[in-house]
């Protein structure tokens, strides 16, 4: 029997308001109902699983394959997010609810379809990504943010959606050192989408009241239309946090790294960077090349960039960047960035 809304809340769940006027649980990765394990056994039997399901798949007719896929979307939300939305990439909101996990979804995601897709290992690591990214970014910013530099901290992400990663890593690093984040903290979200940084302002919110995860913290999230293309926004955004003495740092989980042409990514790092003075670390996944991947197939349809850490690492480099810790999953790899 699906787990209820009542529940998630008797558990400590709290949940969220979207544009739609539906609620949706608020992840949270230190909760038993939203992590996942990343010791080598468990990767070892996802990636296992990814395998099996891919070989299936391989062997149903391509045609019998389009009917299956056409009729599934009649019946789920995430189906019609990933197949029928007639886009090259996914909208925010939809990512996030894949990111629940087939045991937490809610209304209106939850018909049994819905529950299949949110299953499949393929979501499995978009999951699995996410926590990633949080851990990377609260580790990144551990070395940065000092208990008597009260500086305020600005974390700017660029196609963050409801930015579930950045709320994340602000949940670990108050769990692990609470002194350093008694300071201003901004989350700025660069992103067309508005129904995803909706969510995340409703999510932060809730998750600020009392007996929530971040109750007590100064922090507020801010979306800013923005089309990576066009850094202009973000370079302005960055000298006036530089003018303030503002520590910065950025993030892009399923974004930039992975959708951005070699110019975007090029332009957009040189911008956080802003010649040694911006942004201290960034963090983001990088899509595996094909070869790395075992040419496994997941959602072609859309404008994956698969150039690897072998091609982005130089990318980096010349932005003034190097990397520092990674992250890997079959699909993608989480790395962080720090200045040069």
């Amino acid at each position: 029997m699906p787990t209820t809304i009542e529940h998630m809340k008797r558990e400590g769940i709290v949940l969220a308001r979207t544009m739609e006027g539906g609620e949706l649980p608020v992840i949270d990765v230190t909760h038993p109902r939203f992590a996942l394990s990343e010791d080598d056994e468990s990767l070892r039997k996802l990636h296992e699983a990814l395998i099996r399901e891919e070989r299936r798949n391989g062997r149903v007719p391509k045609f019998l394959m389009r009917m299956m896929v056409k009729a599934a979307v009649k019946k789920s939300r995430l189906f019609r997010a990933m197949f029928g939305s007639g886009t090259s990439y996914l909208d925010g909101l939809s990512t996030y609810v894949m990111k629940l996990g087939p045991d937490n979804l809610v209304p209106p995601y939850d018909a049994p379809m819905d529950r299949k897709f949110a299953a499949a290992p393929h979501v499995t690591f978009m999951r699995l990504r996410m926590q990633q990214m949080a851990a990377l970014i609260a580790d990144g910013l551990m070395g940065e943010l000092s208990v008597s530099d009260h500086r305020p901290l600005h974390l700017i992400n660029i196609a963050g959606g409801p930015a579930i990663d950045t709320l994340n890593a602000l949940i670990l690093l108050l769990r692990t050192s609470p002194e350093r984040l008694k300071r201003p903290i901004t989350i700025h979200v660069l992103d067309l989408d508005e129904a995803g940084p909706f969510f995340g302002q409703e999510a932060l919110s809730r998750m600020k009241a009392e007996g929530g995860r971040l109750h007590g913290l100064d922090v507020t999230l801010e979306r800013r239309t923005y089309d990576w293309n066009d850094t202009s926004i973000l370079k302005r955004l960055v000298d006036d946090l530089i003018a303030q003495g503002a520590i910065i740092a950025a993030m892009s989980e399923g974004g930039l790294f992975e959708y951005g042409s070699d110019t975007a990514i090029l332009a957009n790092l040189k911008a956080l960077r802003a010649d040694g003075k911006g942004a201290c670390c960034v963090v983001g996944s990088v899509t595996r090349t094909e070869e790395a991947r075992g040419k496994l197939t997941g959602a072609r349809q859309f404008n994956l960039i698969p150039r690897g850490l072998e091609v982005f690492g130089p990318l980096a480099e010349e932005a003034g960047f190097r990397i520092g810790n990674v992250r890997q999953t079959i699909w993608s790899d989480q790395v962080e960035l720090r200045a040069r």
